[in-house]
């Protein structure tokens, strides 16, 4: 599934009655992106016949996928009726699998959520069989229509070609056959990718605009383990099996604070994960406190304590070093950081920023280095946006 683009779709328009469905997707996009707009701005932009487009469109609100909004300003002549996309039906159930909690979501196509569900994940798989089947059943029953679809992010290696979740290192599950389970019980096409993937798929499309313009970048997730997701020429790169981006795994150097999912300490995820960061503050204050969490240590850098303000600097170095091996490696046009970190942006991006550029060449372009815009629940988002992406994504 590749984004498109509308600066390049009036070149992409297809003259073939074959090919319609391109642009039906470029004809949806420009409601997505413009809206309010009228039939006629579309079919200017698009260089379509204004019939053409007309057609479309009607379709696309038979489809229950366009709304009529109601007259515009005229220039001229007769006042064009506005189009958006349609809001509030229900268009896709994320469900998002996390090492401490799981969410289940539904949300429109604009990815406004309409009604959420988040439990405690439990490292009993046939627990958690049972809680993800029973809530996606009642989303489904309770919000089932047309265009409804299912997509199911997790923190492990994910092929969405076999629609299979292959492993999850932090709970050490094994072709988890969850999707199929969904499928049997709800009778819901299932959409399965690892969570850092999702994420990226969701910066390229409901992100910032700096990053929904561009074609090549590189998403960091931080949170209990690090992941990456790559989009390159507009489009999610999985490699073989789902199991390209995991650079948490890449070495870093020796000594780490913690053990990585993987049982080794010379991980990335080992030196700059959540659990590296507090790990650090009590190893330094002497405590194991257990109600110690990223929010409560960001709160007390921001507040004035030193030693957290340290821990997240010394934290900031090790995501600094890794990102600069991205930038070496991929040379990407930017890379975005999520993760709960990014609520300490101001304290750790300048030492982020010179870790990462200090080994990068001269005459290399310039690659931004950006905090996510998703919010707190950067994941869920991703989720969702394995369905809603479909929608409107070209499938060539």
């Amino acid at each position: 599934m590749k984004k498109i683009y509308l600066a390049k779709a009036k070149h992409q328009i297809a003259r073939h009655n074959t090919m319609r469905d391109i642009n039906k997707r470029i004809v949806l996009n420009y409601v997505r992106s413009r809206s309010p707009i009228s039939r006629a701005e579309i079919a200017r932009e698009t260089s379509l016949q204004r019939s053409t487009v007309s057609a479309i469109i009607d379709d696309l609100i038979l489809d229950e996928l366009v709304d009529e909004l109601g007259a515009g300003d005229s220039t001229g002549g007769r006042k064009p009726t506005l189009l958006q996309l349609k809001t509030g039906s229900p268009a896709a159930i994320g469900v998002d699998v996390t090492p401490r909690q799981t969410t289940i979501a539904v949300a429109d196509l604009n990815g406004e959520i309409i009604e959420k569900d988040t439990f405690p994940t439990s490292p009993d798989i046939e627990y958690m069989n049972c809680q993800i089947l029973g809530k996606v059943k009642r989303f489904t029953d309770l919000y089932r229509g047309p265009h409804l679809e299912v997509g199911m992010c997790v923190p492990g290696i994910a092929d969405p070609s076999r629609n299979s979740i292959v492993y999850i290192p932090y709970f050490q599950w094994h072709n988890w056959d969850i999707a199929k389970q969904i499928t049997e019980e709800t009778g819901l096409p299932v959409i399965v990718d690892n969570d850092a993937n999702a994420v990226a798929l969701a910066e390229l499309w409901f992100g910032a605009e700096e990053i929904r313009t561009i074609s090549n970048f590189i998403l960091v997730m931080i949170a209990e383990g690090i992941g990456t997701g790559i989009i390159i020429d507009g489009q999610v790169y999985r490699g073989e099996n789902g199991a390209a981006g995991e650079f948490g795994h890449m070495f870093l150097a020796e000594n780490a604070p913690v053990t990585c999912s993987c049982g080794r300490r010379d991980c990335w995820e080992a030196h700059a994960s959540e659990k590296a960061i507090i790990h650090r503050y009590q190893a330094n204050n002497g405590t194991t406190n257990k109600t110690m969490d990223l929010e409560r240590l960001i709160g007390l850098a921001q507040n004035g304590e030193r030693r957290a303000a340290e821990i997240l600097k010394e934290t900031a170095h090790a995501i600094g070093i890794g990102i600069s091996n991205l930038i070496i490696g991929f040379s990407p046009q930017a890379i975005v950081v999520g993760g709960s970190i990014v609520r300490a942006w101001d304290l750790i991006k300048d030492e982020i920023n010179i870790l990462a550029r200090r080994s990068i060449r001269h005459e290399v372009s310039d690659t931004m280095i950006v905090r996510s815009s998703l919010g707190d629940s950067p994941t869920i988002v991703g989720a969702l946006s394995l369905v809603l992406v479909r929608k409107f994504a070209s499938t060539s």
